[in-house]
């Protein structure tokens, strides 16, 4: 998209056409919706116990792919809707499927056993990612976060070694500790102390709020649900069965890790996406940064869908988060036709390529759009 068609695009026409898509979505909603929820959480409990009940014979890679799956599958397909309120308008749903009581309190192991707190996920990605995409505010921009290593003079070789390395832990070296660090800086700024200074070191540090809230409410808890407590299940089978839970558990946590990253650090990356350095206004202008700013894997099945924890629709969960999964299969396809309608490029590609140009963005080989710059796609 060139700079002029990028100030053309009528946004009043754009944010009532995609308006009208959200009005008819909403009043679609309904039991059929929850329905189709508790069957992907029932996907995701199968691979679970498949991947436990398999585990405890030897460590394994299949069970570790299992154990994995049903861990993705409680962030992506039941934590990430349901905070985001996609259920709350569902009449007699029961309350520990809406935003305000899931993963809540003592919930929280039964609901969303994960690094990540409910808090810290909620205000990095729920507040300030989806309401910022692409610009200085979103945490989750991939070449500023990046830049550290995209001005290196590490050979281009290593770099590469790097990310790879980063991919199977990403989730508690870079989102658990930022999720935490926005938390603090929203906490500080309402109780009036202004924004504290916060260093990559000491938010590691137990001499820190920030350190202590990673190590007290993240790593211990997660280390010893994960890692201890549930390896400990299988001790009346013996040790050996309960230390190939661990080591399948370890694996698992790898396997986790780099699935996450497959789909979700793509979604907003690539030479062809735009990153934006100003302030977006106006409702027309919001929708449009969400859908030059994101990127859609293949579509259009439960089961396909399933393994990308319905991360293939960011253009429509970007666009409107505060619906049900399954609704996305009904939109994506009239968001096509308005984007046809006003020019806007839709971008739909295999989660590999994605991959390659993301990875590109972080080592530095390319860099995103900027539209006051006038790159032509």
């Amino acid at each position: 998209m060139s700079l002029n068609s990028y100030q053309n695009v009528d946004r009043e026409a754009l944010a009532k056409d995609l308006d009208a898509i959200h009005k008819k979505t909403l009043s679609r909603i309904g039991e059929q919706d929850f329905k189709h929820l508790k069957k992907m959480e029932r996907w995701g409990q199968m691979c679970s116990f498949l991947g436990y009940g398999t585990a405890w014979i030897f460590p394994n890679p299949i069970s570790a792919l299992l154990i994995s799956q049903g861990s993705f599958t409680r962030w992506t397909q039941m934590t990430h809707p349901i905070v985001h309120k996609g259920y709350d308008k569902i009449t007699n749903i029961p309350e520990g499927y809406t935003s305000k009581k899931f993963a809540q309190g003592w919930r929280r192991f039964i609901d969303w056993p994960d690094w990540i707190t409910p808090a810290g996920w909620h205000q990095e990605h729920d507040i300030l990612h989806h309401y910022n995409l692409g610009e200085k505010l979103d945490p989750d921009h991939l070449q500023h976060n990046m830049q550290w290593l995209r001005e290196s003079k590490i050979p281009m070789w290593l770099r590469f070694g790097i990310v790879g390395f980063f991919t199977a832990g990403w989730k508690i070296i870079y989102y658990t500790p930022r999720t935490h660090k926005e938390l603090r800086i929203s906490r500080a700024r309402q109780k009036g102390e202004g924004t504290p200074e916060l260093t990559r070191k000491g938010a590691w540090s137990l001499y820190t709020k920030q350190g202590r809230a990673l190590w007290l409410e993240s790593i211990l808890p997660y280390i010893a649900f994960r890692f201890v407590l549930l390896p400990l299940l299988f001790l009346p089978l013996g040790t050996f069965a309960a230390t190939s839970v661990l080591l399948t558990s370890i694996l698992a946590e790898a396997f986790t890790n780099m699935h996450s990253f497959l789909v979700i650090v793509p979604n907003h990356a690539g030479d062809d996406v735009m990153m934006f350095e100003d302030k977006g206004r106006g409702r027309g202008e919001f929708y449009l940064r969400q859908i030059l700013g994101s990127v859609n894997y293949p579509t259009g099945s439960d089961f396909n869908d399933f393994f990308y924890g319905w991360l293939n629709y960011q253009v429509e969960h970007h666009l409107w988060p505060d619906i049900p999964l399954s609704q996305y299969q009904y939109v994506q396809p009239e968001v096509v036709e308005v984007c046809k309608k006003h020019g806007i490029p839709y971008r739909q590609d295999s989660v590999f390529k994605r991959l390659l140009k993301a990875i590109d963005i972080m080592v530095g080989r390319t860099s995103m759009l900027k539209p006051e710059l006038g790159t032509s796609t």
